[in-house]
């Protein structure tokens, strides 16, 4: 890992300024030397009209999540990260806490990376199983 752990939360910190991160308030909390994890409110905000967390919010979780671990895992500045496809499996829903999502790595390629994200409740029940194909592009500015 080129970035300290602190560096790299500081910096996921000032990344989701002015994103839809900050809309969702991801606040990313710890990381390890092939995870990444951070949490959300579920509030009404991100529910879904019968008011349970909507999965697009879990999914912008999970590869929010993914993105910024491939990001920082790669030790590339001079690349962006974009998601190239990503699956999710709803299992239990939430109304209200927090969800965590922990982002870890099982492909860690050059160009392409698997991630596996578990979102889970605030008792540690799994919410949703994710997986995310993230690929890494030679910044081009």
């Amino acid at each position: 890992m080129k970035y300290t752990k602190d560096q790299i939360l500081a910096m996921s910190k000032k990344m989701c300024e002015n994103t839809l991160m900050e809309t969702l308030n991801i606040e990313f909390t710890e990381v390890g030397d092939d995870f990444i994890i951070a949490k959300m409110p579920v509030t009404p905000r991100v529910h879904q009209p019968d008011g349970v967390l909507h999965g697009g919010a879990s999914v912008a979780l999970a590869e929010s999540v993914g993105s910024a671990g491939a990001y920082f895992f790669l030790n590339a500045e001079n690349i962006v990260v974009r998601g190239i496809e990503i699956a999710a499996n709803h299992v239990k829903s939430v109304r209200k806490g927090f969800v965590y999502a922990h982002a870890s790595i099982l492909h860690k390629g050059r160009t392409t990376q698997l991630w596996q994200i578990k979102i889970t409740n605030e008792e540690g029940d799994l919410v949703s199983l994710v997986k995310l194909t993230t690929i890494s592009l030679p910044k081009t500015q």
